[in-house]
């Protein structure tokens, strides 16, 4: 149970944030911005739903994916694992559930012919958006893991990488089954 009596701390005046273990770290540290891009992922998402209630399904998903992103930032906000081992992160079934989410809609939209624009109804340009920063979060992730003494854990990473996989195709979904999708026109304005 987390408990905020206090928004404010005064302990970041320095420039620094504090992290899960206590560790404290520059505000432009790699681990940090990789969970605070997708913090900005989950507040897209936030945007995207107020266009998505008419949609109970993609509505429903989206919640349990803005949970799941709190769970994802977790495990980013520690360094190293806890005591006894134990690290609060996603899990291999999540990503599962995200996977199988993804062949569910995508299986009721037809194959695409051009690549898409962004835009379409105000859920899909939201959602599209969404997929950018998340695109963003992922390169943040790996290149996190790539620095000496960092680390990612491996459902974290597959879980953001599919995340971008799904919200495409929720955009999609959104515009009416892809009937509204806005379709690229190679060389249009020659």
């Amino acid at each position: 149970m987390v408990v905020l009596n206090r928004i404010y701390t005064r302990t970041g005046d320095d420039g620094t944030t504090s992290l899960g273990s206590g560790a404290r770290r520059k505000k432009y540290d790699l681990r940090v911005d990789a969970y605070g891009t997708l913090d900005e992922v989950n507040a897209v998402l936030g945007l995207a739903r107020l266009h998505t209630a008419g949609d109970s399904m993609l509505d429903a998903a989206l919640g349990r994916i803005q949970n799941d992103l709190f769970d994802v930032e977790a495990d980013l906000c520690l360094s190293e694992k806890g005591p006894g081992g134990a690290r609060l992160t996603v899990t291999e079934a999540q990503v599962a559930w995200l996977e199988g989410e993804i062949d569910r809609l995508n299986g009721e939209l037809s194959p695409l012919k051009s690549f898409i624009l962004p835009g379409g109804s105000a859920a899909a340009a939201w959602l599209h958006l969404a997929r950018t920063v998340c695109r963003r979060a992922e390169r943040i992730m790996v290149e996190l893991m790539d620095q000496p003494g960092e680390g990612v854990s491996a459902p974290s990473l597959q879980y953001v990488n599919r995340l971008s996989d799904y919200l495409f195709v929720a955009s999609r979904h959104a515009n009416d089954m892809g009937a509204s999708d806005v379709l690229w026109a190679p060389g249009q304005n020659r």
